[in-house]
């Protein structure tokens, strides 16, 4: 199963947001930077993550973006369908499947598919965005002890623009 490069860059954004989740709203700019992405890609997911009520923007001097809940009530799950569609292996495991298939009746692997499908579900929809928070403070702690902000923003894939 593959993320693709829009939930990857989504997930990656939406955990800048959750790192500074207690600094108000973030420029843009600030997010694509730290984090390494296309500003203009950016634009066009958060844009969307906007409409489907994950996050807020605010326009103007000191304005940007932030979640629009907390961290830990915001899962990978929710990221990766709003950005993707549903999390399916392959095609024909879908809610209804997307295509027939002419091998389906005698079809093993489908049903390996769904619960590989069902697992992957299982996990991003446990993962908060807190928990990402969590490991990159955790990673931070590991990185030669160090407990700094430049070792959290090292550690999270963040430059020194904090």
């Amino acid at each position: 199963m593959k993320i693709s490069t829009k939930g990857d860059y989504a997930a990656r954004a939406l955990q800048d947001l959750a790192m500074h989740y207690d600094q108000g709203p973030i420029p843009i700019e600030r997010i694509a930077s730290r984090q390494g992405l296309p500003l203009r890609y950016l634009e066009q997911l958060l844009l969307n993550l906007k409409r489907a009520g994950i996050l807020l923007s605010k326009r103007g001097v000191h304005g940007g973006y932030s979640l629009a809940k907390p961290p830990e009530q915001i899962t990978l799950g929710d990221v990766l369908r709003t950005v993707d569609a549903p999390i399916e292996p392959i095609y024909c495991v879908g809610d209804p499947p997307r295509l027939a298939c002419a091998q389906e009746t005698d079809c093993v692997l489908r049903g390996v598919w769904a619960e590989v499908g069902q697992a992957v579900s299982a996990i991003v929809d446990r993962t908060t965005l807190q928990d990402l928070c969590d490991r990159v403070r955790a990673r931070t702690s590991q990185v030669g002890g160090e407990s700094g902000p430049e070792s959290a923003a090292s550690a999270s894939g963040q430059t020194k623009e904090s």
